[in-house]
């Protein structure tokens, strides 16, 4: 179980491929081993590896949080906890990250579980949806479930936000 969080911590003064290497040492994996799988994953996640020897307070915080993606997934993990992982990238590389997050379900048949704001995100990478509202949860199902629940919205068909403000009573923004 590895889990990639808004409030990453690394040391700021190595490397992201330094950072990467002794968080895989630190699970027992070569650092040869870990070089490549740093790189890999950095590739797919559409970071540019030629800024791997770059310190980490010099990158942007949309790449140092693709440098935690990939450090939660030099492991294979099975279960994989996401809190807010597209938060701070760009358009280009959220979507990156969360055409990688597909392939990792696709791949490895992972356990992902996934905490965002984003609804148009849920909607894309999950199978089923809770919806949380002070602690407790209010709501679950998939997303054509939830959706069922809701009725039309000035004559169009409710969206997964749609069914989020029904339910809490407040906007997306209000939450944050």
């Amino acid at each position: 179980m590895n889990r990639v969080s808004v409030e990453a911590s690394f040391f700021k003064r190595l490397s992201s491929e330094e950072n990467l290497i002794y968080a895989a040492r630190l699970y027992g994996i070569s650092a040869p081993e870990a070089e490549r799988k740093s790189k890999q994953i950095l590739e797919r996640l559409g970071f540019d590896t030629d800024r791997m020897n770059e310190e980490m307070e010099h990158l942007s915080r949309g790449m140092q949080q693709k440098v935690a993606i990939a450090r939660a997934l030099l492991t294979t993990p099975m279960l994989l906890l996401l809190d807010e992982p597209t938060t701070g990238l760009d358009p280009k590389s959220k979507r990156d990250v969360q055409t990688f997050i597909e392939e990792i379900r696709r791949e490895r048949n992972a356990v992902i579980v996934l905490t965002t704001h984003d609804m148009v995100e849920a909607e894309r990478l999950c199978d089923k949806i809770a919806i949380i509202d002070k602690g407790r949860f209010i709501a679950e199902g998939t997303v054509e479930e939830l959706i069922a629940k809701t009725s039309l919205q000035n004559g169009a068909p409710a969206t997964l936000e749609d069914v989020f403000i029904a339910l809490t009573g407040k906007g997306i923004e209000e939450e944050e």
